[in-house]
């Protein structure tokens, strides 16, 4: 389990993709469709399984990380910040979505995960700001993300285990602050739209993890947040697509309680 920590918290945060893996035959019509995964590049390991049960030690791409070294490592420093980058139109885009991350205090829905390799995992999310979600992912999965404001647990309910980490070293942290202006509080390396969507590009460096980066979504006609998808530093994809969203309903607050007993049973 907790060597698939950080493909889990980094899918749930960031990203978006294109296309129709042939797992994903029978998303909801509702539900954004992620492009197929790359290809291996020559001399990698094979892609990890979708997250949900933990991948079998053959199969896993990145060492176990010990929470020590999590919480002793920070985001690298960005690349400059320079709004003149971007031209009038990208800038005006960027400030859409800035003003949706600004203006949603609670957000409930549906989401889908699509791993590299294409396989599927299904459930439910709540969201409360700042600081706080969770993740619930369908049967046969036993996986649950909870964040509860300054730490993120990873739990695996069938080995009753779990991983903590700093909710600041997790792109989680833009989705879940308060206020935040992501041409300054972020690394935006791109910010494109057409008819349908605005995607901004957001790139990560960090000591442990190497360099991660992000692609967010976003509806053109209602504003809403449909998917983020991570790409790791090897080139592989994991998305996330999020649909039945509800704004009005404010989650039970015992949803974000994590238990900091490693035993869960």
């Amino acid at each position: 389990m907790r060597g698939t920590f950080l493909r889990t918290a980094s899918a749930l945060l960031l990203g978006i993709a294109l296309g129709l893996p042939a797992s994903a035959q029978n998303l909801p019509a509702t539900a954004p469709l992620p492009r197929p995964a790359p290809l291996p590049k020559e001399g990698t390991l094979p892609p990890p399984q979708a997250i949900g049960p933990a991948a079998p030690a053959t199969q896993a791409v990145k060492p176990p990380v010990p929470p020590a070294a999590i919480a002793g490592a920070a985001p690298a420093a960005p690349g400059p910040r320079n709004a003149t980058a971007f031209d009038a139109a990208q800038r005006t885009a960027l400030e859409r979505v800035n003003a949706y991350l600004n203006g949603v205090g609670f957000l409930v829905g549906d989401f889908v995960q699509v791993g590299p390799d294409g396989s599927r995992t299904e459930g439910n999310f709540y969201l409360q700001k700042p600081g706080k979600i969770r993740f619930e992912y369908n049967p046969p999965s036993p996986v649950e993300l909870i964040a509860n404001g300054s730490a993120v647990a990873v739990r695996d309910r069938k080995l009753a285990t779990q991983d903590i980490y700093p909710l600041s070293q997790t792109p989680l942290r833009f989705l879940l602050a308060e206020k935040v202006d992501l041409l300054r509080d972020a690394n935006v390396v791109g910010i494109t739209q057409d008819d349908l969507f605005i995607s901004v590009v957001i790139e990560e460096k960090t000591v442990v993890t190497g360099t991660h980066r992000l692609m967010i979504m976003f509806g053109v006609q209602d504003n809403q947040l449909k998917q983020w998808t991570i790409t790791d530093p090897q080139g592989y994809d994991t998305t996330i697509a999020i649909y039945n969203l509800d704004t009005s309903r404010r989650p039970d607050p015992r949803l974000f309680v994590i238990n900091f007993e490693r035993n869960l049973q």
